[in-house]
Order: structure tokens, then sequence, then C-alpha cells
């Protein structure tokens, strides 16, 4: 029976349960996969969808260096190829415009990606449009194979529009996981209609229901509202503008801040942290695994993401952590960037601000914080409303049939 090989930049890694989750789903409605990486895992842990996948996972040379006798071996075989000089072509194309050692690393990655490719793979699918991609592509061509993808969110907005229209238009089919992703790509492309909208969702049978309401804040208390994030510490995720926002917040208010994941502006915020004078107030966890987070939407009070547009472009789609905290019950604050207006409904089903306003989110936190009643009936109907909406089960029954028809 033939198989997909499912590519990514990494495997296992934390930030991307969505990812898992879909093979996970997919590996459960029978479709068979190969996972290839173009680097090892560095995350301390593993979620437990991570331990319920089957697939073999084939690691690709993150740098030449890592294995040149690999590599050799692998462009000595391409060269011999019928389809080398077809594949030869797009690289140098692309190298064109993007002359650097990244490109020519990902020539040598496709290489040994199609060298080493069973004979049971028919079909090659990648997430992200950006360096897995080029793999890919450049590796379906050598190997004769056709390709599609799943698009998500930086490898959009950070992608040179040349790449992603070289791209869009050799793929066989892509599916992207907000309207935001399909309207943009579909300007880029002469086949709008090889494109679709397929929302990751969730698997909600893990996540259990937050309910009860906290008591209205009268002065000091002994026990303090607890706000958690859980999120890279990286730009887009507008932690600067959070941290910012509960200096803000008057002195005599009990809180205190959890956050949940690790990032390279980790240290810088833990500074800007001290720099405020509420480092006191705050617990940095790091890395935690699925277990912990889930555990940690339980004890909380209000959940604040406050996204934002990187200066490079990057930015969120849906966050997963948004759906995973909604579902569990509770409130969450987020800003009106990208798609999380398709998730969340100010007022409705959370509460929304504008990115980089620590004033406006320091006002909703406050209001939030001083009325539980708000956050509980916020945060069940935004527990119903992702519950409803967002269910992960009809966007793998439609990547299946599309697998179906080409396996």
């Amino acid at each position: 029976m033939s198989r997909i090989a499912v590519v990514v930049k990494g495997y296992p890694r934390l930030s991307e349960t969505f990812i898992a989750q879909e093979i996970l789903g997919l590996q459960n409605r029978g479709i068979g996969q190969l996972i290839v990486a173009l680097r090892k895992p560095y995350d301390p842990y593993i979620h437990e969808l991570h331990r319920q996948i089957k697939s073999d996972v084939l690691y690709l040379p993150e740098y030449i260096k890592d294995d040149p006798k690999r590599v050799a071996k692998a462009i000595s075989w391409a060269k011999k190829q019928p389809t080398y000089d077809k594949a030869r072509a797009l690289f140098e194309a692309d190298l064109a415009n993007e002359n650097n050692n990244n490109r020519k690393r990902r020539w040598g990655q496709a290489c040994v990606f199609a060298h080493e490719l069973p004979e049971d793979v028919t079909w090659i699918h990648t997430h992200y449009l950006h360096t897995p991609c080029s793999v890919s592509r450049y590796a379906a061509h050598l190997s004769g194979r056709k390709w599609s993808f799943s698009a998500h969110a930086k490898d959009i907005w950070t992608s040179p529009e040349w790449d992603l229209k070289v791209k869009l238009a050799d793929a066989a089919w892509g599916v992207t996981c907000t309207q935001v992703n399909v309207d943009y790509l579909q300007s880029l492309m002469d086949a709008p209609e090889k494109i679709e909208l397929v929302y990751h969702g969730l698997d909600f049978s893990s996540f259990p229901v937050k309910d009860g309401a906290r008591q209205p804040l009268t002065g000091a208390q002994e026990t303090p509202v607890t706000l958690l994030s859980v999120g890279r510490a990286v730009e887009k995720k507008g932690y600067d503008t959070l941290l910012q926002a509960l200096k803000k917040l008057p002195q005599d208010l009990n809180w205190r801040f959890v956050h949940i994941g690790g990032g390279e502006l980790a240290d810088k915020l833990k500074t800007l942290g001290e720099k405020l004078g509420i480092a006191d107030r705050i617990e940095w966890r790091g890395a935690q695994p699925r277990e912990e987070v889930i555990k940690a939407c339980m004890q909380a009070d209000l959940f604040a993401l406050p996204c934002k547009i990187a200066k490079t472009g990057d930015r969120d789609g849906l966050p997963n952590v948004l759906m995973e905290a909604q579902a569990m019950g509770l409130c969450c604050v987020s800003t009106q960037v990208s798609a999380i207006p398709e998730l969340i409904e100010d007022g409705k089903t959370g509460r929304l601000v504008a990115p980089e306003a620590p004033k406006e989110l320091a006002d909703v936190l406050l209001e939030l914080i001083k009325d539980p009643q708000q956050r509980d009936r916020l945060g069940q109907a935004g527990s119903a409303h992702v519950r409803s909406s967002f269910e992960t089960a009809p966007g793998l029954d439609r990547l299946k049939a599309k697998f179906d028809t080409v396996l």
C-alpha cells in the first residue's frame, strides 16, 4: 500500500501540535505516512500525541557539513536521473532571485530526500510554504512525484511574492488554515481553485471544561487572579505589550501572570518585567508538555495572547493555544490580528483589542479581573463556539478524501 511523505521543518516540536494532530488523525483514517524532517528535535519534551504516531521518520541533514558524504552520494545519484535537468533548472531559477547558502542547502537536502525516498511513497505533502516547501518541490521533480502543501502563517507572510507565486503555480493543490490566508494566496494565483480553507481544529476529547466563576474583587484579597499565556517568546506574540499593560494595572489589584513556553526573547522579557517592577508577580515556567498546559489552564482565571505583526511580517494565523484555552472554558483576550477575529468575536466569545495597544489591553484586563461573571460568561460562550465550529474531524476527513484520490 502506498504512502505519502509529510515534510516538516523539525519533528517532533512542542509548538506544532496542530501538525502532530493532523498526522495522527490521518494515521487513524488509514493514510500511511513517512515523516520527513529538515532537522532533529531540540525541545525538552514531547506531547502524548507524538507517542501515538507510528510513522517512520526520515531526518535530512540540517546542514551540508553535517554529513557531506551522504549529500555527495545523493547529488551524484541525482545527476544520473532523467529528471535532473528540469529539477536543477527550477533550483537555479530560484537561486537567481535568492543567491545565498540557505537556498543552496535546500538543494542538497532535496537530493538526499529524493535519493532516499522509499518506492512506496507516491506523493509529497509539505507543511509550510517557505524552506520545507523548497526542499519538497525540488525533491518532487527529482523523484518524478507530485506534491501538495499546507500553508500556515509565518511561511506565508515572510516569504517574498515571487517565491510564493512559483510554488503556488507548481503545486498540485494546497490547503491553508484561515480565510485571511486563502484570500491572500488566491490573489497570487492564476488557478485560485487549487487552494481551499481547511481549519486545523482540535480534538476536544482530551480537554476538560472549566466552570465556576470567581467572586468579584473587593480591594486586596489573598488569592490573586491568575492570568495565563502559552506561546513562544517571540516578537509576534506581543508579550512586551502584555507586560506594559500589566504595569498599568492599579497597584492594589491582586493578580499574577504565568507564562509557559520557550523562545528567543525569554531573557529579554524577564528583564523587561524587572524594569517595570512587576517581576515578583510573574512566573516564567519555560517549555512544558501538553499535560502541564492543560493543568495550568484549569487553574487560571484568564488567558491573554496579544498577538501582533512582527517587523519581518511574521504573524499568527489561528493560534492553537487560543482554541485550546477556549475549549476549556477559559476567557481569552487577544488582538485584531490576522485570523483571530475568525475565532473570537469581541464581547461575545472573548475580548479583542488593537495590537500594540497596552493602555487598551490594560483597560480590558482590569475590567475582566474585576468581573468574574463576565469572564465566566465569555469563557463558556467561547467554549461552545470553538467546540461547534473548530472540531478537527471535518478538516481531517477533507484531507483524507484528497489523499485517497492520489494513493
